[in-house]
């Protein structure tokens, strides 16, 4: 074959690849958006040569599996071929938090700190993601100060996360407020976000379920009807009503209902609790 041909061959064939590269991708997104975690990461492994966009795809299909130690595999290579990427350093904090929250006593310090240390990456590499920063806020405030948490740090973080969205500034501020214990400054910060987005179902949500902490359950459940009367097939009210009423071991025939409704709903992966919800249904089977 002639070298032009050759060359022309080469490319085209070069072409054809990557445009099936990016199908399949584009596929795999679908079934991910659409919660069959199990059929993206298929279609996934299929792909050669994948890229960061690939491996963080595949991370976050893991990740909703629990297949942890796969996920974090996944982000990894996400963040070598890619180290700017402000998500793949998110998600690999994410994958190494949960991992935390689930290895025994030894280990799981090593990779709490291994969260907060890619929390602040994605952070430093993009101020604007959101989500990292609610990430690395809420581990300021949980963990304690030999892991790198610190309520003063959270402190610091309040007018980053209001130079994104000034609403979430305050239930940041309601949930410092909160683990200081003083009470009527979170309430105060949850209704004025509630206030700012009344249309928002999670602002709602926010401030009944603070006020069943609170052991406020009449207040709490008028709430809950303004968010049923708001959106009443939105899954963060049936999911969180529904959890709410089994963790209080009342109306549970209500609760039952509202998990069926919220297992028919077609939910985003970061509303996605319905493997949970399974459990949970057949806890309270009969009651």
């Amino acid at each position: 074959m002639p070298i032009r041909k050759l060359i022309v061959f080469l490319t085209l064939s070069l072409s054809s690849t990557l445009l099936g590269q990016s199908e399949n991708f584009e596929r795999a997104n679908v079934l991910f958006e659409k919660t069959d975690y199990p059929a993206s990461a298929r279609l996934l492994e299929s792909i050669p040569n994948k890229g960061g966009r690939e491996w963080n795809l595949a991370g976050r299909n893991y990740f909703m599996l629990g297949d942890y130690k796969r996920a974090t595999e996944s982000f990894e290579k996400a963040t070598a071929i890619e180290p700017r990427s402000s998500q793949h350093w998110h998600w690999l904090g994410r994958t190494y938090g949960r991992r935390a929250e689930l290895a025994p006593f030894i280990t799981a310090p090593g990779y709490a700190s291994k969260a907060r240390q890619n929390f602040q990456r994605a952070v430093e590499l993009d101020a604007r993601n959101i989500e990292a920063l609610n990430d690395l806020f809420e581990y300021y405030l949980q963990a304690p100060g030999f892991l790198g948490g610190g309520l003063d740090k959270a402190q610091a973080l309040i007018e980053k996360i209001a130079a994104v969205d000034p609403v979430e500034r305050h239930w940041a501020m309601a949930r410092l407020a909160e683990e200081k214990k003083d009470f009527s400054t979170a309430e105060a910060q949850l209704r004025r976000s509630m206030e700012l987005a009344p249309k928002q179902i999670g602002r709602v949500v926010d401030l009944a379920k603070f006020l069943s902490r609170r052991g406020r359950t009449q207040e709490s459940d008028a709430i809950f009807e303004r968010a049923r009367n708001l959106q009443p097939n939105h899954p963060t009210y049936l999911w969180e009503r529904a959890n709410l009423l089994i963790e209080q071991k009342r109306n549970l025939p209500e609760a039952r209902q509202l998990l069926q409704q919220y297992m028919g709903t077609k939910v985003n992966p970061d509303e996605d609790h319905k493997e949970e919800a399974r459990k949970l249904l057949a806890k309270i089977q009969g009651a």
